[in-house]
């Protein structure tokens, strides 16, 4: 397993992170995730933590809290073997303040993330969302004062945009505050927008990717094929958020080339669509889901091994889609606004 640093922090976290959205089912979307318990979860976190896998990752909204709960029973007696990432903002119990990043929100959903997993610290604590309508530096200032009681680690953020980070990132430098040294974010072979605005940011101000959703909501499974229906055993059928559209044509030459890369390599579809992630810029982290001991085995078979420079050529050329605006516009003046190595394609 490999090693990586979280951003401009001195945190080592492994290139693969287990995702624990499967774990707990406790509510019809997360079902279709999938309905790890206790005792699947301990197997299954046993088998990471001996692939070399660091890192876990859930957040307080994943099956309504059982996702922690279940995930702190699998891990009791390990804890010291292991990172903790967990997430606040989004909507969590009842009344007009259970959302966001307040103050108020984020002290009530720390301490319940801590009850939860039955732990008494946070290695990587997410901002799940931005929050618009809390100041940005009465969220880094609660953040700070985490950081400094130990009950936090370190601080992240997700599904920023680009304005959103830097403009909290600025905030802290300009009191002294902890910063957010990593971004979760959305990166697929099939979901590019990462290396628009957000990557050259990461790489000016060395922040780390964990990503999520790798593999493109199932889409890169190596089960979906031209010409052939849905599998039936999928999230991306069952759950009414499939992530971004992505239209069949560009799917299928997508999967075409992974397919002639996976005959060089002798690879699976969605090890290729991870490794492939693994040589971008910036990416400290994928964060991999799994139903099932398999599922786990196949995704963490991505490691250990490396695409050549020519595969990935391939891959990005097969991956590009149409560049938004000012980006087209900056490309014609590439002496003076330069695109990061094996950026935007």
């Amino acid at each position: 397993m490999d090693y990586r640093l979280l951003g401009g922090s001195g945190l080592k976290v492994s290139s693969l992170c287990f995702g624990l959205g499967t774990f707990g089912g406790g509510t019809e979307f997360f079902r279709a995730w999938g309905s790890t318990g206790v005792e699947e979860g301990e197997r299954l976190v046993g088998l990471c933590l001996d692939a070399g896998i660091n890192v876990f990752d859930t957040a307080d909204v994943y099956s309504n809290g059982l996702s922690e709960e279940i995930f702190g029973q699998a891990i009791r007696g390990r804890r010291h073997e292991l990172l903790i990432s967990t997430k606040a903002t989004f909507p969590f119990g009842k009344g007009p303040n259970a959302v966001g990043s307040s103050r108020h929100h984020l002290f009530r959903a720390c301490e319940g993330s801590l009850k939860r997993l039955g732990t008494d610290y946070i290695d990587i604590y997410h901002m799940h969302t931005f929050d618009a309508l809390t100041p940005v530096d009465e969220v880094l200032y609660t953040l700070n004062d985490l950081v400094h009681s130990g009950k936090v680690r370190y601080i992240a953020c997700s599904n920023f945009s680009g304005w959103h980070l830097m403009k909290s990132l600025s905030i802290s430098e300009r009191y002294g505050w902890a910063k957010y040294v990593g971004h979760q974010v959305y990166y697929s072979l099939v979901g590019r927008d990462y290396e628009y605005e957000l990557m050259p940011l990461a790489l000016d101000q060395n922040v780390g990717a964990l990503v999520w959703s790798p593999l493109g909501w199932a889409r890169l499974t190596g089960k979906i094929r031209r010409g052939q229906p849905l599998p039936q055993v999928s999230r991306l059928p069952k759950t009414a958020d499939g992530g971004p559209p992505v239209p069949d044509d560009y799917l299928h030459r997508v999967v075409d080339a992974i397919d002639a890369v996976a005959q060089e390599t002798g690879k699976t579809v969605a090890q290729i669509a991870l490794n492939w992630l693994l040589r971008k810029p910036t990416v400290s982290t994928l964060v991999i889901g799994a139903r099932n001991e398999e599922q786990l085995m196949q995704n963490i078979g991505a490691e250990g091994w490396r695409l050549t420079p020519e595969q990935v050529a391939k891959l990005d050329e097969a991956s590009k889609s149409a560049v938004p605006y000012p980006y087209w516009h900056q490309r014609q003046s590439q002496d003076r606004n330069p695109v990061a190595p094996s950026v935007g394609q």
